[in-house]
Parts: C-alpha cells; structure tokens; sequence
C-alpha cells in the first residue's frame, strides 16, 4: 500500500477516535478547551482531521498513479472538501447533545399541584395510595385526606408532607344530596 495513503488513513483514524471520545465523554482530559465553541471546538477539529484522514485517502486511491509532492497536494486537497462539511456536522450534532432539554429531578414542590386518582381507598385522616401524573410518568404515593376518598377520585395535591406521600383534596364534583324532584311533582 502507498505510503501516503497510509499516513491520510492513519491521520483519518486518529481523528475519529478523538471525535467519538469528544461527542460520549466530553472534552478529552486537557484537549481542547471547555468553553471553546463551534469550529474551535474539540469535535469539530476532530472531524476535520479525520475528513481530511479519509479524503486524502480516498484521493491517493483514486490517482494512484501520481507521487511525491502532487499526490499529497491533490490529497490534502480532497480532504479539506471533505472535512469542512465533516466539520460543520460535528459542530451540530456536539451542539445538539449539549442543548438537548431534559427534566430537571423531580422534588416535592413539582408534585404540588399534580392530578392524579385514588388507588387504594383514603380513610379520613389514615393512608391511602393515589396515583398522579407528573412530568409524563404515573407515580404512585401515600396519600392523606381530611374527609374519605374512596378508589378511582380524582384528587389534587395540595402539600407534600414527605418525600414518599403527599396530602390530596378531590376534584370529584359534589354530588347533591337530594334527589331531584320529578317534573310531575313527585319523588321516584
């Protein structure tokens, strides 16, 4: 195999390891600087040292038949039209993972307010078990009540006593406690 070809795969190859180990473990020990940003930062020099690896490679084995100073011309060449946009990739996806949204852990205050359902009845001042909604997960916890909350009332936290129960209030409607009276004056 040609030398040069050799060196551009060599080159190329380091660069992908050092870009793969910047985008799964972050800045590389002392490589590159925490702050820096965009087409200074540690993936996207990697990128285009690895683009510049593989397309001065990919030149050398396209023309083998030149040698010596035009052959690594044309191949450094080749590689820098592969490298920027290997570059401009990088600069994106490192970008993509570092502003990816994410929940922030849930507390107790973020259950202040979450709906949810009893699961096991709460007698009135005793434990029960409600499941509620939050942040797109069902939970279950201990629950307290003042009055009693048979299973399947939707409830409404109102405080967090612990970190593993909280205090509910139903959001069932109020049923009346007549019945209402028939049209024609008389009650079934």
């Amino acid at each position: 195999m040609d030398p040069i070809a050799v060196a551009f795969l060599a080159t190329g190859g380091v660069g992908v390891l050092v870009l793969l180990l910047a985008l799964v473990l972050g800045d590389v020990g002392d490589l590159g600087h925490g702050d820096a940003d965009g087409p200074f930062s540690l993936p996207a020099i990697a990128a285009f040292v690895g683009g510049i690896g593989f397309g001065g490679a990919a030149v050398t084995a396209l023309l083998p038949d030149l040698t010596g100073g035009v052959a690594v011309l044309l191949a450094v060449l080749g590689g820098l039209l592969v490298a920027f946009p290997l570059s401009a990739g990088a600069v994106r996806l490192s970008a993509a993972f570092r502003d990816m949204p994410t929940e922030p852990t849930l507390t107790s205050s973020r259950l202040l307010g979450a709906q949810g359902v009893v699961v096991s009845g709460v007698p009135a001042g005793g434990l029960g078990e409600v499941r509620l909604s939050v942040a797109g997960q069902q939970l279950k916890y201990h629950a307290r009540s003042e009055v009693p909350l048979p299973a399947g009332t939707p409830v409404y936290v109102v405080d967090t006593p612990t970190d593993t129960s909280v205090e509910v209030v139903s959001t069932a409607p109020d049923r009346p406690l007549d019945p209402p009276s028939s049209p024609g004056g008389t009650t079934p």
